[in-house]
């Protein structure tokens, strides 16, 4: 005589399961961090190589819009690139100032005008309407950015600074070339190109 086994409907609790995916959510929001909006947003031309820029050492010149922005890598080479630059231009920067510019992203103004800048909040430095570095013979700025940056990148990390050219995809021509320019009179003729990753042709 077969025994009959009274069924019953499997419940599982899925309180626990419930706890670990919201600890695991609340983990990533709470871990991730927002992207800043660039300081000078650039179509980059698109290309098939696939070379990463180092993560240090480096100084990023965005061109675009007829404009021209300078980043730098590096709290301490910041720090000692914006005081070279004020004696320089006879700027004076506070501490404050300077520990502000060392966590700044790319900016675009005359050095008398960055001061003004520093103070903002990062949001409020995408919409400052940021006129770009100057670079004319008569106030070439850039150049004198480029030139003090690679000292303070010697003097701080003992290494040469690497320079990377970040250029819009429309942007013309004689834009980049002056950009160049100012590189190859302080004997710089190896730099990065960034580019925006496409597929091989086939």
């Amino acid at each position: 005589m077969a025994i009959k086994m009274s069924k019953k409907a499997a419940s599982i609790d899925m309180t626990a399961m419930c706890d670990v995916a919201f600890l695991l959510l609340t983990f990533f929001i709470l871990t991730a961090t927002a992207k800043i909006p660039e300081a000078l947003p650039v179509d980059t031309p698109a290309s098939t190589v696939q070379t990463k820029l180092p993560e240090t050492d480096l100084a990023t010149i965005t061109v675009g819009g007829g404009k021209v922005f300078f980043d730098l890598k590096g709290r301490e080479v910041r720090k000692r690139t914006l005081e070279l630059m004020g004696q320089k231009y006879g700027v004076t920067f506070t501490e404050d100032d300077s520990n502000k510019f060392a966590l700044m992203d790319g900016f675009g103004v005359p050095i008398q005008s960055l001061k003004q800048i520093i103070d903002m909040k990062a949001a409020d430095r995408a919409k400052a309407g940021q006129p770009g570095v100057p670079k004319d013979s008569l106030d070439n700025q850039l150049k004198e950015w480029i030139y003090n940056a690679r000292i303070a990148n010697i003097e701080v990390a003992d290494k040469e600074l690497q320079i990377a050219i970040k250029g819009d995809a429309k942007e013309e021509y004689p834009a980049i070339k002056q950009v160049m320019d100012i590189l190859q009179e302080q004997k710089i003729n190896s730099f990065n190109l960034v580019t925006g990753l496409r597929a091989k042709d086939k």
